[in-house]
C-alpha cells in the first residue's frame, strides 16, 4: 500500500493546494494531508481551524485523511507508515528549495522515502496562502483563490484582524 503525505501550513488551504491534492490522491492508495504546527510561526487560523477548513474542502475525496504534525516530516511519515512525499511546484525557485528538502529527508529518514513533485496547474502558478490573506485583508474577491465552502470564514478572519 502506497501511503503518501502532502504537508503544509494551509493557512488557509487554497485552490492550488486542492488541485495538487486531488491529483496526488489518484496516484496513491492513501493520502495524508498533514497540517503543520510550527510554534515559531504566526498563523491566521489555529491548528484546529486549519484542519477543519482543510477537511471541509477535501471531504469529497475518499482516500484522504487530514492530520496534524509538528517536528520532522520524516518522523511523522514513519509513524504513519508513509513512504511518499508529495510536493507541489509553482516555479523554478520552488524546485530548488524542494529538491534540497527531498535530499535532506532521504538523508535523515530511517525509512525509504521518495518525493514526487507535481507541477501546479497553470491557473494556480501564482497562488499561495499569502496571496489569499492579502486579497482578503483588502476585501478582494476570493472565489478564484479558495473553495466557496470556506470563503466566508476567510473573510471573517480578515475582518476580525483589521479591527
Amino acid at each position: 500500500m502506497n501511503i503518501a503525505v502532502y504537508a503544509g501550513s494551509f493557512d488557509p488551504i487554497t485552490k492550488g493546494h486542492q488541485d495538487v491534492i486531488k491529483r496526488a490522491a489518484k496516484i496513491c492508495d492513501k493520502l495524508i494531508v498533514a497540517v503543520l504546527n510550527n510554534n515559531n510561526k504566526k498563523y491566521w487560523f489555529s491548528l484546529e481551524e486549519r484542519k477543519e477548513l482543510t477537511r471541509e474542502v477535501l471531504k469529497d475525496i475518499p482516500n484522504i485523511e487530514v492530520k496534524d504534525f509538528s517536528g520532522l516530516l520524516v518522523n511523522f511519515m514513519e509513524k504513519e507508515g508513509a513512504n511518499l512525499v508529495i510536493r507541489g511546484l509553482r516555479a523554478v525557485s520552488d524546485y530548488e528549495y524542494e529538491l534540497a528538502l527531498a535530499y535532506g529527508n532521504r538523508e535523515i529518514a530511517d525509512i525509504d522515502i521518495e518525493t514526487i513533485f507535481l507541477p501546479a496547474s497553470k491557473e494556480f502558478l501564482y497562488l499561495s496562502s499569502s496571496v489569499v490573506r492579502e486579497v482578503a485583508m483588502y476585501d478582494g474577491k476570493l472565489e478564484k483563490f479558495v473553495d466557496e465552502r470556506i470563503i466566508d470564514k476567510v473573510k471573517e478572519r480578515a475582518f476580525s484582524l483589521k479591527k
